[in-house]
């Protein structure tokens, strides 16, 4: 107590001026319109600007939280787009998935908490596991592609075999051209994939989308896999050299989502058991 007195006793000058100061600052905003409007525009301005900043600051902080409710709002718009296209197909206009079958496909959001893609083989690490629902060989993609399949799972977590995997790839689709052909990573650039087995005398045009085909189980038909980038024909003169831009950015993958088909085991079973017969 007696060193803060002794502060003020050897500070008083600067006070004394300091408060002064304040009186007359007081007094001039208040006996003068011009330097009152002054006054009460710069800190109006000021004010505001503080505001902003202080806005920015909790809308970043909130960002983790806005970004996970709309990966739950993409899982449910994903179950429901999928249900749309296996209950109404584009051809033939008569058919119509039964309800069992149109709504096979169950999604399941996840955060991605490890991830990869300088390697040629290249894992990603979620945050769900078995409790989750979560098994070895689920499809994962992301809001706008494909991502991989899971690969081995705990309780709590799951590691995903990307798509940018050597021993990975996926039936697909050419939309515009209806052609079928296996997309598999070649190794080098992790934003871009190869499109195989496309023959050379069938039309591709640059921009087309590759999709995921109806010719596998895992996945369902028509999930984003890239655009058609480039289009080369190969040294043995067979297949076109397609290389596509791939649909999904790994290097900015946040959160994924788990398909389960709930039918994958009835039919892979019904398809071992009829190659078993022959």
């Amino acid at each position: 107590m007696r060193e803060l007195v002794e502060f003020f006793v050897r500070s008083r000058n600067v006070i004394l001026f300091l408060l002064l100061e304040v009186v007359c600052f007081y007094f001039i905003i208040n006996t003068s319109n011009y330097w009152s409007a002054t006054y009460f525009n710069t800190a109006n301005r000021y004010t505001a600007q503080l505001l902003t900043w202080s806005n920015a600051v909790n809308d970043f902080t909130r960002l983790r939280q806005v970004n996970a409710d709309l990966a739950q709002e993409n899982q449910r718009l994903n179950a429901q787009v999928t249900f749309l296209r296996q209950n109404h197909p584009p051809a033939p206009a008569a058919y119509r998935a039964d309800s069992v079958f149109a709504n096979r496909f169950k999604y399941t959001v996840a955060k991605v908490i490890d991830n990869t893609t300088q390697f040629a083989n290249n894992y990603i690490t979620i945050d769900k596991g078995t409790d989750d629902g979560i098994q070895p060989g689920m499809a994962v993609i992301s809001p706008t592609g494909v991502v991989g399949k899971v690969r081995t799972c705990n309780r709590h977590f799951s590691v995903i075999t990307s798509i940018l995997h050597s021993d990975f790839f996926v039936s697909s689709r050419l939309v515009k051209a209806n052609e079928f052909g296996p997309v598999k990573w070649d190794g080098t650039n992790p934003r871009l994939i190869k499109l195989n087995d496309i023959s050379r005398y069938k039309p591709v045009a640059i921009g087309d989308s590759v999709v995921t085909s109806v010719y596998n189980s895992t996945f369902p038909p028509d999930i984003m896999v890239g655009r058609v980038r480039k289009v080369g024909v190969r040294a043995d003169q067979t297949f076109h050299d397609i290389t596509l831009d791939l649909a999904t950015d790994f290097t900015t993958l946040a959160y994924v989502y788990i398909i389960q088909n709930q039918l994958q085991g009835e039919q892979t079973q019904l398809e071992k058991q009829d190659e078993t017969d022959k």
